[in-house]
């Protein structure tokens, strides 16, 4: 581990790293805006391409622009995973512009994530410049992960299954912590169909849709289990058309969060077991298990060994934490490939108003990011791999994406 990983060399890399992340932020790219997504991906293309020495992959599926780069000939070794894609809408940064004042960066996606990808890229581009081999190593830009990623899940998955490890560049939690441990996520849509009928002169005519996803909004939240961390939440619910009509049609969205895959496939059963309580009325379900958990265990030997890198270089030693919220890392997880997440940026505030970057705290980020790189290239990872991760299970926080 050389001196080039820590101290003024990344204090001087600092300015570079704001420009290219003002360069991302001016980019609006909302997830569900596709022209939006391939703009800010010429973006990104661009750096990357300054920064690892190659143009990416340009890869459209179904629509959704992602970048890929992998480097080098060899067997692929390690997988550096972000997204560019955003929460925001068009217009978003005429209301929150690009600014840094008093160390505090804002901007619409800021801290999720793209901060993450300009971290990714000029650590590569350290590691590059001290000699390191990479080969072996992908860089993948989703362009969809707030929404699911539909178009880019099987590419993640792909891309990682041959990897001895996966770094994802998403946000950090609460002070810096590692994301040690996701809630797996899973997203239904729960239709009902009934029978419309005048609501004054002969409401027993009619299948009321309200009545009977009244039943099931109360049948789907006792499916959640708090003592095992397992949220079942009824969300968006529409039923019905004018005040005066016996509502024939109504829809309930239901989001499910789980630590465990026994605890995700259990209440994907309870809701496929749902039976109409109303006589008449017609169920039909859409959706499913979208993310696997990250489970701790997944993580715990590259935990393990941020710490050691964290310790090499006089910096402080990453706490680790379990959030309620999904990432592309559970996809990786979820087919038995060492992930650790959270590697991104400080700060906070993610899909909200008050997103931020801690910008005095990007070149201690980018110290650890790029040592744990070179660890894992190194062949280090094995021998906490093999251990167990010589940790003990991380805290877990309620909260996240």
């Amino acid at each position: 581990m050389t001196d080039l990983l820590a101290g003024s060399d990344t204090e001087a890399l600092l300015p570079g790293m704001l420009a290219d992340l003002e360069e991302l932020v001016s980019c609006e790219t909302p997830s569900s805006d596709p022209a939006a997504v391939a703009a800010g991906a010429e973006r990104v293309a661009r750096l990357g391409a300054r920064d690892l020495g190659t143009d990416p992959e340009v890869l459209v599926v179904d629509g959704c622009t992602h970048l890929r780069w992998r480097l080098g000939g060899g067997p692929r070794r390690l997988l550096l995973l972000c997204h560019q894609d955003t929460v925001w809408p068009r217009g978003t940064l005429a209301e929150i512009p690009w600014s840094v004042t008093d160390g505090v960066v804002r901007g619409p996606g800021c801290f999720d994530m793209k901060a993450g990808i300009v971290l990714a890229c000029t650590a590569l581009a350290r590691l590059r410049a001290d000699g390191l081999d990479l080969d072996g190593v992908t860089v993948l830009v989703t362009g969809d992960e707030e929404i699911g990623s539909p178009t880019s899940a099987d590419l993640i998955r792909a891309e990682a299954r041959d990897c001895a490890a996966v770094l994802v560049l998403e946000a950090s939690a609460d002070g810096g912590a590692l994301k040690t441990g996701r809630k797996g996520a899973s997203m239904y849509e729960l239709l009902v169909t009934g029978r419309a009928a005048h609501a004054g002169l002969e409401p027993e005519a009619g299948v009321n849709t309200t009545i009977e996803l009244a039943h099931q909004v109360l049948a789907i939240a006792a499916l959640a289990d708090p003592a095992q961390g397992t949220t079942v939440t009824p969300t968006v619910l529409a039923s019905g058309t004018t005040t005066n009509t016996v509502p024939a049609a109504g829809r309930l969205a239901v989001d499910v969060r789980a630590l465990t895959a026994a605890e995700q496939q259990r209440v994907d059963a309870g809701i496929r077991a749902l039976t109409p309580r109303v006589p008449g009325a017609v169920l039909e379900l859409r959706g499913g298990i979208n993310r696997p958990p990250l489970e701790v265990a997944s993580s715990a030997a590259l935990f393990a060994l941020a710490q050691q890198v964290a310790a090499r270089l006089g910096l402080p030693a990453p706490a680790g934490v379990t959030v309620g919220g999904a990432s592309d890392g559970n996809f990786t997880a979820g087919i038995g490939v060492p992930t650790l997440d959270g590697l991104g940026a400080v700060g906070g505030g993610a899909h909200a108003v008050g997103e931020h970057v801690l910008a005095g705290e990007l070149p201690a980020r980018l110290a650890l990011l790029t040592g744990l790189v070179r660890a894992v290239l190194d062949g280090e990872l094995g021998t906490h791999a093999r251990d167990g991760g010589g940790v003990g299970v991380p805290d877990e926080e309620p909260s996240g994406e």
